[in-house]
């Protein structure tokens, strides 16, 4: 009674502008150790030499902005699930924009794509030699910390993607040419060893650049791929918790409610009360999908139902008896303490030097 709604989502996700994705890793016993063997021997296995085992995360921003979050486990890298999904794009429209690692598998084969990498997966190899080159690295993080300053800036004054590109071009441009320049000077004059660890993360910076500085040219491309990387912890809490799946096709079924439940989460919506309610009207939502989705259900139940029986508040989390009260729902992944505090925290400043 999901398909519809889950398809649906995919479809729209294949038509938006900006689409985050990654990879982790994922266990399916069908697929692992003599179970495996056994498919290889009664070749049943397509493509014997493929041995990896992957969920790819996907987060496209949708019309309105809305965010659409999918997950696919199996055999396939980030790549291929990514080209799957664009093969239902719309033909005219213009070449979507791809945030994601460096990994050259991660590009869509069959299809253009504007790319853009992330300034994360960069910073976070400097922050590694942070002990061994302390003043290389405080030189190139205190300037990375400028820029997703005025993109924090940006985000809080909800400026339009053209303004934004306008105002990253006038005070993060030179930031970073400043960056390009002083690295590539480092490793031209040999002030840094090329093939020690401050040296391979100035490479990792300077073969990227181009994707790098994408939000230099593109109106609304993004700097990083953080909203993916919190997404998959979604799938990576499923795998501690339950270790893995037996079959490929529960797999398939648990990928289809983390994407259901997680694209809840982020359009705002309360996930039981959404899959309470795509249960209860199954038909209608196989009929007109388009109207069953998280940011639009509650009107289609309003249009349809003006004047529903007293219910417990489901959407509220909370029981109408005031005997019986319960808290708020919590959220499908847990929070902490410490992670609240660090989002209402201001940003880290970088490394002092030593």
């Amino acid at each position: 009674m999901f398909r519809p709604v889950y398809e649906e989502l995919r479809r729209q996700a294949a038509q938006s502008k900006l689409i985050y994705f990654d990879d982790s890793y994922v266990r399916i016993l069908e697929l692992m150790g003599k179970r495996r063997a056994k498919l290889e021997a009664q070749g049943a296995l397509p493509d014997p030499d493929r041995t990896g085992l992957f969920t790819t995360g996907i987060v496209a921003i949708a019309n309105e902005g809305r965010r659409i979050a999918l997950f696919d486990s199996g055999r396939k890298h980030a790549g291929e699930n990514l080209a799957e999904l664009l093969n239902q794009r719309e033909q005219d429209l213009s070449p979507p924009i791809l945030m994601c690692d460096g990994l050259d598998r991660n590009v869509p084969k069959g299809h253009v794509v504007v790319q853009a990498n992330c300034m994360s997966h960069g910073r976070r190899h400097v922050c590694d030699e942070a002990e061994n080159f302390p003043a290389e690295c405080a030189y190139i993080l205190e300037r990375i910390a400028r820029v997703y300053r005025v993109d924090k800036l940006c985000r809080t004054y909800k400026l339009s993607d053209e303004d934004r590109l306008r105002v990253h071009h006038r005070w993060s441009g030179s930031v970073m040419d400043e960056i390009h320049k002083w690295m590539t000077a480092q490793l031209d004059e040999k002030r840094v060893e090329p093939n020690s660890g401050m040296g391979k993360a100035m490479r990792y910076l300077i073969k990227r650049w181009d994707k790098l500085t994408l939000f230099l040219r593109q109106p609304g491309a993004p700097l990083d791929n953080n909203i993916c990387e919190r997404l998959l912890k979604l799938a990576i809490q499923h795998r501690k918790n339950s270790l893995f799946f037996k079959t490929a096709d529960g797999a398939k079924v648990g990928d289809l409610f983390m994407s259901l439940i997680a694209t809840a989460v982020l359009n705002d919506a309360n996930a039981l009360d959404y899959l309470t309610e795509i249960q209860r009207h199954a038909a209608a939502a196989a009929q007109n999908s388009a109207d069953w989705l998280p940011w639009n259900y509650r009107a289609t139940l309003a249009r349809i139902n003006p004047d529903p029986p007293d219910q417990p508040a489901i959407s509220a989390g909370l029981d109408p008896s005031p005997k019986t009260a319960r808290p708020p729902t919590s959220p499908p992944w847990p929070t902490s303490p410490v992670r609240a505090a660090a989002q209402h925290s201001t940003s880290r400043p970088p490394p002092s030097q030593s």
